[in-house]
């Protein structure tokens, strides 16, 4: 861990929403902590100071001391969601893991590209992320930020899978080895239909010149079926 995240807790008895509302009033956020070995606590925490946090955290995965009031309780645990008022933004309430310094555990950590993709700047390519979040296992200690995900050499039709995907020490990654991670696809063109050169369309409607009686059927004859619709041209 290369910073050093803290976040002061209070443990909270009232529970519903009447004492989540009046928690919010004065400043505070409603929170729970899940233990792994322990049952869930709730919790309550400083809106100015979590604010604070989740710009140090900046959407990385990244452990937070935790302390309380007199300074001696400390544990540690990761975010595990954040949930807020669609409409006022406000925080609504706190979700936190906790995790012991010499047990691994699972957490998700996101993916970060590195460097430009060959296919993207010499062959015209689009690069692809099918996967954003990694699910890994490891200790507190070897948590990295992200996983960092090397596209330099990557050409048109090539993937990056989690099984190719460069170890990183005391990480394991747990999801399946054959999942595609990041890949360079071909720029799908559609070519717009254009009618013969010289050939005049002929008015919406309209009916042969010369013949009024052509324009409809002979008594007792079937009606001509629709024309099929052209076939869309080949995807290059």
């Amino acid at each position: 861990m290369t910073q050093k995240l803290t976040l002061s807790v209070t443990s909270r008895a009232q529970t519903g929403r009447s004492a989540s509302r009046r928690l919010r009033k004065v400043k505070r956020i409603p929170a729970i902590i899940y233990g792994m070995h322990t049952n869930p606590e709730k919790l309550s925490i400083d809106v100015p100071e979590f604010v604070r946090l989740l710009k140090a955290v900046a959407g990385r995965a990244k452990i937070i001391e935790l302390t309380r009031e007199d300074k001696k309780d400390v544990a540690l645990a990761f975010l595990q969601e954040v949930q807020r008022d669609p409409i006022t933004d406000a925080y609504l309430h706190v979700d936190l893991q906790e995790v012991k310094a010499d047990e691994k555990f699972e957490i998700r950590v996101p993916v970060v590209i590195a460097g430009e993709a060959y296919g993207v700047k010499t062959e015209g390519g689009v690069l692809e992320i099918a996967t954003h979040q990694l699910r890994i296992r490891c200790l507190p200690k070897d948590l990295p930020d992200y996983i960092s995900v090397d596209v330099t050499d990557l050409k048109v039709g090539e993937t990056i899978k989690v099984g190719s995907l460069k170890p990183v020490a005391g990480v394991e990654f747990r999801d399946l080895p054959g999942q595609p991670v990041v890949s360079i696809t071909e720029i799908e063109e559609e070519a717009a239909a254009t009618p013969a050169a010289g050939a005049a369309a002929p008015a919406a409607g309209a009916a042969p010149a010369g013949d009024a009686k052509a324009a409809a059927p002979a008594a007792g004859a079937k009606a001509a079926a629709p024309a099929a619709k052209a076939a869309a041209p080949a995807k290059k």
